[in-house]
């Protein structure tokens, strides 16, 4: 049986919500195939008592007979319960068949793809506030969770709901791809023996998600399991970014348009950059569309160096994403090695520094840890200068401003093997460093700071300028 790995947060919410002894209203959200139902089913095993899950883009008729036949296998009983012609209907139903369970003990209804359930004049989410309301409130043994990978949807209309949820929310858990750290302890409980370098390939390629890895077979090396994953004629993946989308999104042509942009620009865009670049219009309709996808965890908004947010920088951060749209979009060729081949071209060398880039910006707790800066209060944003007529420009993907007057300027390279500083890369960030500190203006120490895969060779354009040399290592620690 398939143990549940890492979680230690939302395991501790969950536990807590068990034992309060009062009626609770969980809601979890994250992306397509990130845990979240297995959490539930894990962390819940033997309190469960109603399971159902909504069906996407389903008739009225369709999601009621699904919901009877829920209540049917809850009900534990050989009579065929009649399809009922409402939501309002079906929740009644549904108390009467849960009451005796309740009395046996603390029990949870489960109710999976919650936004799948809602369709178009349904009545489904105000049904399920009338019977949350008027019903589940006073059954003090009683658990609620609804979950959903539509992450924008519930928080819109559950999180932030203003109508009959709303402030009921008991708990609300964001499920976010596994960290490097939980991702190594993940393909260890599955028997995949890999190195940190080949996980990290295998991150940078397919990012944290747990059913994703699930398919990683031991013995196989990161480039085997990417090779059958993404480039085989039947791999899990090769058509996962299409279905990605559509799965979560009514409009997904919009979202997948500003995905494909933020691709081609490592740098990132604002918000009128990405207006421009996909011609969209500049209103609300536009807001609501780039918040799902940072609600879902595909793209992240980074304010810039003593800027607002409306200022901020958007890029794309979802891994398998990037891969897909640099390596398999559009591309016939199928079969083994694929990726073996491609692995050593000019345009995997571009890629495999912005994706290491990204998992880095993610990982910034764990460089925090590595610099001894932990209990410093910080500020991590970005900062770009684009230069005029005759003056030299710089763009830093990392700053990490620090309370105790000081600045880490952070560069991060990936490489094959231990890095080196020629003459000029070191010119460029001698640049960086000047530029930076005479466009802000600030009087605080700066610390150039190198995150590699593994390690910067201390030669003569190292020494005096770097302070300080973090290996990929720290990105692994919990």
């Amino acid at each position: 049986m398939e143990v549940l790995t890492g979680r230690q947060a939302e395991k501790n919410i969950l536990a807590t919500v068990i034992a309060s002894g009062n009626p609770e209203l969980v809601a979890v959200y994250g992306r397509r195939r990130v845990g979240k139902t297995f959490l539930i089913r894990t962390a819940y095993a033997g309190h469960v008592v109603f399971e159902f899950s909504g069906i996407h883009s389903a008739s009225l008729a369709t999601q009621l007979q699904n919901f009877t036949n829920s209540m049917q296998t809850a009900a534990g009983s050989a009579a065929v319960l009649a399809v009922p012609g409402s939501w309002v209907q079906a929740f009644h139903q549904l108390q009467g068949i849960l009451q005796p369970k309740l009395k046996k003990g603390r029990s949870v209804i489960f109710l999976d793809e919650f936004p799948w359930a809602h369709s178009a004049r349904s009545g489904f989410l105000e049904a399920f506030e009338h019977f949350w309301n008027s019903w589940c409130t006073k059954q003090n043994n009683l658990v609620v969770v609804i979950c959903g990978s539509a992450a924008a949807w519930m928080i819109r209309n559950v999180v932030n709901n203003k109508a009959g949820l709303h402030n009921r929310i008991s708990q609300k858990i964001r499920l976010l791809p596994f960290s490097l750290y939980e991702t190594e302890q993940y393909l260890k409980s599955n028997h995949v023996n890999l190195d940190q370098y080949q996980i990290l390939q295998v991150y940078m390629a397919i990012g944290g998600i747990p059913q994703y890895l699930k398919n990683i077979k031991p013995g196989q090396s990161a480039a085997a399991a990417i090779d059958e994953l993404c480039f085989t004629k039947d791999g899990l993946l090769r058509n996962e970014f299409e279905n990605l989308y559509r799965s979560l999104f009514d409009k997904a042509d919009h979202h997948i348009n500003v995905i494909k942009a933020l691709a081609t620009k490592t740098s990132g865009l604002n918000r009128n950059e990405i207006i421009a670049a996909c011609s969209l219009s500049s209103g609300g309709t536009t807001t609501r569309l780039i918040e799902e996808l940072v609600e879902s965890g595909f793209i992240a908004a980074y304010i810039p160096f003593k800027k607002d947010v409306k200022e901020s920088i958007y890029k794309l951060t979802d891994e398998y994403s990037l891969f897909y749209l640099k390596f398999m979009m559009g591309r016939l060729q199928s079969g083994s090695s694929v990726w073996l081949k491609m692995s050593t071209g000019t345009s995997w060398k571009s890629w495999s520094g912005f994706a290491f880039e990204n998992i880095c910006l993610k990982h910034t707790s764990q460089v925090k840890n590595a610099l001894g800066i932990a209990a410093v209060n910080t500020q991590e944003s970005v900062w770009r200068y684009i230069s005029g007529k005759g003056e030299k420009g710089a763009q830093i993907d990392l700053l990490i401003d620090r309370q105790d007057n000081c600045i880490n300027i952070c560069e991060m390279k990936f490489s094959t093997g231990e890095f080196s500083i020629d003459p000029a890369y070191s010119a460029e960030l001698k640049n960086k460093r000047e530029v930076f500190q005479a466009r802000t203006k600030t009087r605080k120490t700066l610390f150039l700071t190198m995150i590699t895969t593994h390690g910067v060779k201390h030669n003569a354009n190292y020494l005096g300028l770097i302070q300080q040399d973090l290996k990929m290592d720290i990105l692994f620690l919990q």
